[in-house]
């Protein structure tokens, strides 16, 4: 294994070329993974604008927008790592919604949102319509393992104590959820790009030797 540092400039650009070389059906399925702290959202975002300029229709979905409601997701607590980890992704809403529908055989109709944390309920959000050759742009914590169909993962890793060090105290507790995703789940291994992130000004691309 060999790890290549990289400006965050030049690593959304080698994303770029990654993604838009990436074969693909209809549609292509990008997933941003990574904890809060690593920035899969801020990444995501500044994918678009550079696949756009290259011809490429872009659809950006938050998992955040794909949480269940309260009454299940905070069944066990407000705090337990594990309800956090088993619980909180509606993994049925997220693949019906948006991943299914830009499979081969789908509509290209997708709900960019569906449930607001906040209120508590749905966001009444109206379907828009991916076009062929499009690129969803999902982002969010946690993401596999999950059975999600996905075509191509990038994994933020960090860390343990990188991770520990950039949490903020109110989101402490969530710590165990990551340490078990990355025992149980090893995300390292099973994405497509992994990159380093201890530091988010100085990230690495890592790749096998």
């Amino acid at each position: 294994m060999r790890v290549r540092p990289v400006s965050p400039d030049v690593l959304v650009e080698e994303l770029t070329d990654v993604i838009d070389a990436r074969p693909h059906g209809r549609w292509l399925r990008v997933a941003i993974d990574g904890a809060p702290p690593t920035g899969p959202h801020d990444l995501a975002d500044a994918l678009v604008t550079p696949l756009r300029v290259r011809g490429r229709p872009v659809q950006r979905v938050r998992a955040d927008d794909f949480l269940r409601p309260a009454s299940l997701r905070l069944e066990r607590g407000r705090t337990d790592p594990d309800a956090f980890y088993e619980d909180w992704l509606d993994v049925r809403g997220l693949t019906r919604e948006v991943l299914d529908p830009l499979g081969d055989a789908g509509t290209g109709r997708i709900l960019p949102t569906l449930w607001d944390t906040a209120m508590d309920r749905a966001t009444r959000a109206g379907y828009v319509s991916v076009p062929e050759g499009g690129i969803l742009l999902l982002s969010g914590a946690l993401l596999l393992g999950t059975g999600l169909p996905l075509d191509l993962v990038v994994h933020l890793s960090t860390s343990p104590a990188a991770l520990a060090r950039r949490t903020a105290d109110a989101d402490r507790w969530t710590l165990p959820a990551y340490a078990r995703y990355a025992d149980e789940v090893d995300p390292a291994l099973l994405a497509d790009v992994v990159v380093r992130v201890d530091d988010p000004r100085h990230p690495a691309l890592v790749a096998e030797a």
